[in-house]
């Protein structure tokens, strides 16, 4: 079964966030980021960050314009905001699946975003919800410790439904709903300037 891991940047010391690369082996990091800059850590820019991974044989390859959580097609708005569910069906979207798919079936990769929390993060509700489920996938943590997608499921239903009689809904019922709930709280919005 081939493996995928995602990690959150956040406001990670380099060292620190290498360390956790090479705990997991990782080969690739596949950066998803909208825009692969950031004023507050700079460290984590497209092309520091790259020089900072190559130091350590790990390759850096940028799948934001593919993956990323925003759109320039005016049809993947809805009242302002990105639909996740009208971007995950354009052709962009799914060539940049298709892409890391592939790298998945040869290489250890983890999908970089700058969220802490892979619950509040597109890495985890955009493109692991679309990824086939023969995929083994992994959110590492900024302790280090490794939480599955599976589990980040329970954890998104639990947030959206922790009150809810699920006397007439199932666990695999509730999964969708709670992916288009928590999308439409991340989604960019076209008044905002802050990175997912």
């Amino acid at each position: 079964m081939n493996t995928l891991y995602t990690i959150g940047h956040s406001n990670m010391p380099i060292d620190e966030f290498i360390q956790l690369l090479k705990q997991y082996n990782i080969q690739i990091v596949c950066d998803v980021r909208s825009h692969p800059y950031s004023k507050y850590v700079p460290h984590f820019n497209a092309e520091a960050l790259r020089n900072a991974l190559l130091q350590h044989n790990i390759k850096y390859l940028y799948l934001g314009k593919e993956l990323g959580p925003r759109s320039t097609n005016p049809n993947h708005y809805i009242d302002g905001k990105v639909s996740y569910q009208l971007l995950e069906q354009s052709s962009q979207f799914q060539n940049g699946l298709q892409r890391l798919i592939k790298g998945i079936e040869q290489f250890t990769i983890a999908l970089l975003c700058s969220e802490k929390d892979p619950i509040n993060c597109h890495r985890a509700i955009l493109i692991c919800k679309n990824l086939p489920h023969d995929i083994s996938i992994y959110h590492i943590l900024s302790d280090s410790s490794l939480e599955s997608h599976q589990d980040l499921e329970q954890r998104l239903v639990v947030t959206h439904f922790k009150d809810t009689a699920t006397l007439f809904n199932t666990y695999n019922d509730l999964v969708p709903q709670a992916y288009i709930l928590q999308s439409k709280q991340l989604a960019y919005s076209a008044q905002t300037e802050e990175e997912e």
